[in-house]
């Protein structure tokens, strides 16, 4: 991973070391080579070698990148604006080709590291999925002691193995933090077996103290023929497209939502086991970003359902 420090100069110096930032991100965690960052920002190979370069002489190159890039800034600026959120976040693109989720992650993870060094302790609620799976690996061990974690959904897939990306056990082992997974499957077969699953006192415990939550995190997922109900076995094919033809736009924590962010009146809804967001009154972080997700985003931002976004820079110019 790479850190950019944050610079000041005149715009003209500062026009150069964005560029040198941008290369930097794209040559360290994109994995470029120094031809393809030279025909993704249209300059030269030579060009690309003396910012990179630059970067490591001035001292920017550290663990993670912290330059704000100015471009990125102004995305941040209009996401808010555009779509009334208390925070955005843009991490750089690491170029057209390169997985969205390369870059994101490990942008990501500083910004949540941020939230479990705050002294105050605090009862922090999360989702699950391969995005937070990642940025909890790419999060450094600190003391998190004084935090409560607990789980928004189940951690049983349907052939009863542990969900594969659940994320509350990792990133407990990064904080040393008191942790309350939710040990159910994540959808019940019937609304019998979930009254069943409601009515465990480690359920109603468990899901207590994620509604009393003081911050949620989650991912979010596609509705698309690759998205991760169908694809782990939460949802058949034919329940797949009924919730499609029923108006499904994406995804947080199971929970099925449309186009408006409104979530479905839909059998599969009634049978999820865990909690929906937005939680009371609680701010939502989600991380997410690509093109397979845009839609779920452009919904959950049109229906209120985060309050806070961290994406990547094509995603947030797609969605504005």
């Amino acid at each position: 991973m790479v850190t950019m420090a944050k610079v000041n100069g005149d715009d003209g110096d500062r026009d150069v070391r964005d560029l040198a930032a941008r290369a930097a991100w794209m040559s360290y965690v994109g994995g470029q080579t120094q031809d393809q960052i030279a025909l993704e920002l249209g300059i030269s190979r030579q060009r690309v070698q003396r910012l990179v370069a630059r970067a490591a002489a001035e001292g920017l190159v550290r663990v993670r990148i912290d330059h704000p890039i100015a471009e990125c800034l102004e995305l941040e600026r209009a996401l808010k604006v555009r779509f009334g959120l208390e925070s955005a976040r843009v991490a750089p693109s690491i170029g057209a080709d390169g997985d969205p989720l390369a870059g994101l992650t490990p942008f990501a993870a500083p910004v949540v590291e941020r939230v479990f060094r705050d002294a105050t302790p605090r009862t922090i609620a999360l989702g699950t999925g391969r995005t937070l799976r990642m940025v909890v690996e790419h999060m450094q061990t600190l003391d998190g002691a004084h935090h409560k974690i607990v789980s928004l959904i189940g951690n049983v897939s349907p052939d009863g193995s542990a969900s594969f990306y659940e994320v509350i056990m990792r990133l407990a082992e990064k904080l040393s933090a008191p942790h309350y997974p939710m040990a159910i499957p994540v959808v019940a077969r019937d609304e019998t077996e979930l009254a069943l699953y409601h009515g465990l006192p480690h359920v109603r415990a468990t899901r207590a103290l994620a509604l009393a939550a003081d911050l949620v995190i989650v991912g979010i997922g596609q509705m698309s023929d690759d998205a991760p109900l169908l694809v782990d076995g939460f949802i058949s094919p034919a329940e797949h497209a009924d919730l499609c033809a029923s108006g499904a736009a994406g995804e947080i924590c199971g929970h099925v939502f449309d186009a408006e962010g409104r979530y479905l009146e839909h059998a599969f809804n009634r049978r999820v086991v865990g909690v929906s967001v937005p939680v009371a009154d609680r701010p939502v972080l989600c991380i997410g970003g690509g093109e397979s997700k845009l839609p779920a985003l452009r919904a959950a931002l049109s229906g209120g359902l985060i309050t806070s976004l961290i994406t990547d820079e094509k995603t947030a110019r797609s969605l504005l």
